[in-house]
């Protein structure tokens, strides 16, 4: 299943030709980001210690020594002078990934790879893995000790399955010794400590750093929301104002409205495909609750054969009504190229479709100056309007328990994760590492390049964002999910079948991985959920 999906991941990237009107990262950097004046080539701010030079704004990138960036190169160089620095660091990446390391960004800046190699002497191998292929090269390389990396990139709910084998390391000693501040509340991940434990924890414990923020945001076409034809026409079907949907009922009305297949517009492209759609089932479930509706309970016992279960598959099902035809069978690839072509009025996609779609030099978008981004709906309940998203995909990095030099390696990765290298990196549109951290939102390159409208956004989305399962047995957990909501997407169960099938076997793979195991990950991992309420009607 994962190879499916980042497979897709892959094609979109490499081929223009399979969406035809989205451009590949690597060629757009020239065209719709503009750097100013060049400073001097070795120029560094007073103060600072090392970051990138040669562009204007390159300031904002560099640091001090009481830095997380800072303390990790001074480190670093302490191991290179006393002859314990490794010779080289290899790194696994997803192809997709790797330019945003080694291609150079802006104009006149060196790359990360490039600055990483200046700074300590240490050469970065950046090995590709193909897109869809990171965990099962990672396990051949645990299961085989093949030792091939030094710090594998696998998607960040794969934690609790890689720490089970003993194959990454706990990096809770390298946290203490050397800062990272990932919980910094000006320069941190979202939601502070539960966004660190979401993202970089399993069972309490970290074991990876997050290298990507695929949390999925809504966007939608601003020119037929504007339009005082489609503004009026509604207000005559429905007796009230046309707006953006804040409750899933809001939404259905209004992507119904729009639906209009034979001038070639869709209601709403949320994906329904094997391997993808399910996460947009989960922002009907969870929203069921306040603050959430869980998918397992204090004692462990799975919640989806319920009321709220059958009802979010019900609606799951009943939105096919305002999908393409062929809903069943998009992946990603489809859903940018048709939105690119101004086929669809809304979409649930990753934080960067407006990078690729909206902008100038993609000539092939129809959508560009068009596209807006909303919050997800939600349900009132209680008097408050609980509005969920979701986490998915989104690569973590973990240091191999093969490596020669873990520390080094950790390093590495706390420099390349804390915020002003991660900035500068996910700025570049070189690769679809995608921002998250609170000082993404607010830097003038990441803006430029996801535009401002967009990043205010995506930071509020981040605040209302679930996990999806990221303890052992994961992939089984949503396998079993998503072959059972396939099913009664195309009729063959009844979502009422559907979800007491799924609770059946989500009770297999339970005892299978270990109860009481699984008991403890669930705990932790409800600590990282939000309880972000918002008024009803904002």
């Amino acid at each position: 299943m994962a190879e499916h999906i980042r497979m897709s991941r892959r094609r979109l990237l490499a081929s223009a030709g399979q969406a035809a009107a989205v451009v590949a990262a690597g060629g757009i950097a020239p065209h719709f980001i503009r750097p100013g004046r060049a400073l001097a080539a070795d120029a560094l701010a007073p103060g600072m210690i090392g970051g990138p030079t040669g562009f204007e704004g390159a300031e904002r990138y560099q640091y001090g020594p009481d830095t997380p960036e800072g303390r990790a190169i001074e480190a670093v160089k302490e191991m290179k002078g006393a002859g314990s620095a490794p010779a080289r660091i290899v790194l696994g990446l997803s192809d997709g990934s790797i330019g945003q390391l080694t291609q150079p960004f802006p104009e006149g800046a060196p790359s990360i790879k490039e600055l990483w190699e200046r700074e300590t002497g240490i050469p970065l191998e950046v090995v590709g893995v193909p897109n869809g292929q990171e965990f099962t090269k990672t396990m051949q390389d645990i299961s085989t000790n093949g030792g091939a990396f030094d710090i594998y990139a696998v998607e960040w709910n794969r934690l609790g399955d890689l720490a089970e084998t003993g194959g990454i390391v706990n990096l809770d000693d390298f946290v203490e010794k050397h800062g990272p501040e990932w919980d910094d509340p000006e320069r941190g991940y979202v939601n502070g400590k539960k966004g660190v434990s979401l993202l970089n924890q399993y069972r309490g414990s970290t074991y990876g750093v997050s290298l990507d923020g695929d949390f999925q945001t809504w966007v939608y076409r601003t020119d037929l929301f504007e339009d005082d034809t489609e503004k009026k026409a509604f207000a005559d079907r429905h007796g009230r104002e046309l707006t953006l949907p804040t409750t899933w009922q809001e939404f259905d009305e209004v992507a119904a409205f729009f639906h209009r297949p034979d001038q070639g517009l869709f209601g709403s492209t949320d994906l329904r495909n094997q391997g993808w759609g399910y996460t947009n089932w989960y922002q009907r479930f969870v929203s069921m609750g306040a603050p959430n509706q869980y998918l397992f309970d204090d004692a462990g016992a799975a919640l989806i054969n319920s009321e709220a279960g059958m009802k979010a598959t019900e609606e799951y099902v009943a939105s096919l009504t305002h999908h393409s035809p062929d809903a069943i069978s998009w992946g990603w690839p489809e859903q940018y190229g048709n939105f690119a072509s101004g086929g669809a009025a809304m979409t649930c996609a990753f934080s960067n479709l407006p990078k690729f779609l909206d902008n100038p030099s993609n000539q092939g978008s129809e959508v560009t100056g068009k596209v807006g981004s909303m919050l997800p709906p939600g349900r009132a309940i209680d008097g408050n309007l609980v509005r969920r998203s979701v986490l998915w995909l989104n690569l973590s990095a973990s240091v191999s328990s093969q490596s020669a030099h873990p520390e080094a390696c950790y390093l590495f990765l706390q420099w390349l994760g804390s915020s002003r290298i991660y900035a500068w990196m996910t700025a570049n549109p070189g690769g679809y590492f995608d921002p998250f951290r609170l000082s993404d939102f607010s830097d003038p390159l990441v803006r430029q390049t996801y535009h401002a409208y967009h990043m205010d956004v995506v930071r509020q989305t981040v605040q209302r964002t679930v996990p999806t399962i990221n303890y052992p047995g994961a992939t089984a957990f949503h396998n079993a999910l998503d072959e059972n909501l396939m099913a009664a997407l195309t009729k063959s169960k009844t979502p009422e079948q559907a979800m007491a099938d799924t609770e059946r076997q989500w009770q297999r793979i339970a005892r299978r991985v270990g109860e009481e195991k699984l008991l403890e990950a669930i705990k932790t991992n409800k600590e990282a959920w939000p309880t972000v309420l918002d008024p009803v009607g904002t």
